[in-house]
This record gives structure tokens, sequence and C-alpha cells, in this order.
């Protein structure tokens, strides 16, 4: 082989060689870049995983830490003008930074824990439009904090059954699914996510809306910094949280995705018959909300929790597919129960065909049964 070709030889493994180191290049720092923006409506980091398995510090967006003076005057001393309620966490304010941004502001005794700021960042990862963003934390004083974004029209209990009702155009039954169907979202991203979040404390009162009537999940993943925390058993008189325990939960504290889902069937039965799902149906039944729906055999007993509020704002297909998807969702077999991403599939379907037949067609044609109707020949 002569000089000249072995150059030529040489020259042309040199140039595929950096052609191939170019290529890897371009590859490396495009699957680089998609893997660290993996932070659409749908989805969260790998890296806020790793910082929760492995203790690093890493999210995408990263978490706040909060000086105590700084949340002092945002709540006026946590005045009590500004506390707006108290959950498993503790007291909650409300609360207004130096930059404008409102927060929702929970206090609670604690000692300064490395868990603490390892599950704070884990949790702050986590961004969906249909879930309270956990913004930051603070540990001073013996106290620990946690700083969400805040949510002005409150919870759904609110709405339904608490203090200060809203107009009841925001109680229709479109309104309702629509809520359901956000809520459900915000639900099953947290069980997509790997590693899977199971909410574990999911009620009425934990889902928001904000100006517009959407749905967010609060409060998701709030027992992991509570640790192992007593659950009731069954017993005859059920309060209004332990109500959305599933049977699982109540006798062997055993969470999962489908307790999630047992708890989000509570939360529809609620939002369908705008009372607290503890309460009896009547003065002369002991059995309360979930233990009718259990116990029914038949769609005609079940009908008589509909809220009255709903008026005619319903269609009888439209109902009965929500009543089953309560009915699926309160199945005292864990295994029985649809997953949260079947719930969405089932909310979305069934809405669209109610606002189809109920804003296009109206209430006035001759096609659509009204379910109110229907229910009331029943009786």
């Amino acid at each position: 082989m002569s000089a000249t070709l072995a150059a030529i030889i040489g020259g042309a493994a040199g140039a595929v060689a950096l052609v191939g180191i170019v290529i890897f290049l371009i590859w490396f720092c495009l699957y680089h870049k998609r893997s660290v923006s993996r932070n659409s409506e749908t989805g969260s980091s790998d890296q806020s995983v790793q910082g929760r398995n492995v203790g690093i510090e890493l999210s995408v967006r990263e978490v706040r830490p909060f000086a105590m003076e700084e949340l002092s005057h945002a709540t006026k001393n946590f005045s009590d003008k500004n506390l707006i309620g108290e959950g498993k966490f503790g007291e909650v304010y409300k609360g207004l930074l130096q930059d404008g941004m409102l927060v929702a502001i929970k206090k609670r005794p604690g000692a300064p824990s490395r868990e603490f700021i390892d599950e704070v960042h884990f949790l702050s990862s986590i961004h969906h439009r249909n879930l309270v963003t956990l913004l930051g934390y603070c540990q001073e004083n013996n106290l620990q904090f946690l700083i969400y974004e805040y949510v002005p029209n409150g919870s759904v209990s609110v709405h339904l059954y608490g203090a200060g009702q809203v107009s009841r155009q925001k109680l229709e039954f479109k309104h309702r699914l629509s809520i359901a169907l956000g809520a459900a979202k915000g639900l099953a991203h947290l069980h997509s996510l790997i590693p899977r979040v199971v909410h574990k404390d999911f009620k009425t009162a934990n889902v928001l809306v904000d100006e517009n009537f959407i749905a967010k999940v609060a409060d998701a993943g709030v027992r992991n910094f509570l640790g192992r925390t007593d659950v009731a058993g069954p017993s005859s008189q059920v309060t209004a949280d332990e109500i959305f325990l599933a049977p699982e939960v109540k006798e062997f504290r055993r969470f999962s995705e489908k307790s999630d889902v047992y708890s989000f069937g509570v939360f529809l039965l609620e939002l369908v018959s705008g009372r607290e799902a503890s309460d009896s149906l009547s003065s002369d039944s002991s059995k309360n909300l979930v233990e009718l729906v259990q116990n029914s055999q038949d769609f005609s007993n079940i009908s008589s929790i509909i809220d009255e509020r709903l008026g005619n704002s319903f269609t009888t297909e439209g109902m009965e597919e929500f009543l089953q998807l309560i009915v699926r969702c309160l199945d005292p077999s864990s295994e029985r129960r649809p997953s949260m991403s079947y719930v969405v599939m089932e909310l979305d379907r069934t809405l669209e065909k109610e606002m189809s037949l109920t804003t296009v067609m109206g209430e006035g044609t001759p096609t659509v049964t009204l379910g109110s109707q229907l229910f009331r020949a029943t009786k």
C-alpha cells in the first residue's frame, strides 16, 4: 500500500469518526434537553424522582425556601383575619407576598428535618393544571411551613353544602361534571408518575376551584409529612372525613391508587347529592349515603339522593352514567374498582354528551327525556 493510499484511507476514517462524534453530541444534547423539560400539563421531571430517592435536591423548578419573617409579614403576623382553615397538616393562612403574589401558607409545630425538605422537593416538582402547586417551604423556630398557590374560590364542599354558597348557575350538572373531570385528571396524573403518588387524603374539601371554576386537587402527599397517623376502624358513627376512607384503609391501612378511587367515588356522591356523604338519608334511617348506594339494587333508590338544586339541568342518560360510575368506584373490593384513567375517560365522555344534549338540543327538545322528570315518576 502506497503512502498516498494510506493517507487517503486514514483521512476518510478520521472524517467518519468526526461525523460520528458530531452526531453523538447532537443526539446527547437533544435527549438531555427532552429529559429535563418534561414539565407540561401531564409531566414531571425524572430528576425530581431521583432527588426523592437519593436525597439530591433537583427539580425542574427549584422549590423556594422562605424565611419565617417573610411569611409573618405576608400574613400580618399570622393574624386570625388571615386564617382561612385548618387541615391535617395544620392551620392555613392566606398570605400576600412582597411581589404581590397570593399564597396559602400551612403551618404546624415540627422540628427541622432533612426528610421534610426531601419530600417538599419531590412534591413541588409535580405540575399539572388540576393540582394545587407546592411553591416552597420554611423550617424555623420549631415550626414547619408549606407554601402553596392560592386558589380563590375555595373548596367544592363550600359550594355544595358549606356556608356562603355560590349562585346556582355554578351548580348545574354540567358544572359538576366538569369539576369532577378536572379532579379526576389531577388524581390520574399522580397515579401516572414514577414512582406513583397516592393522594391518601382525597375528599371534597381538598378539591378547590379557581376563578374559572377549574378544579385543582389540594394536599397531595400531605399524609407523607405526617408519618403513621391513626386511621379509625369501622364504626356505627362515621365522621365526614372517615367516610372517604376505603374499607382496606380502615382495616389494614392499605393505601393504594384504588383507595384513592374509592375516595373519589365518595366525592362524586357528594357532588350529585349536594350533601355530606356521612349524612343519613332521612331521620328514620341509620344508613349514610355511601351505604345506601352500596346496598341499592336499582337506580330508583339511588335517584332519591340527587340534589334538588340540579332541577332540569341533566338528562336521564347522563345521570345514569354518572350514578353507575359512583357505584363502580365505591365497590368494597379494590380489585373491582376502575382505574383513575378509566374514570377520566368515562367522565369526559359523559360530559361531552351532556353538553351536546342540554346545550345544543336544549331542554325543550322532545327527544331528550329529562332525568328529574323520570326519577319523579319512579317514586
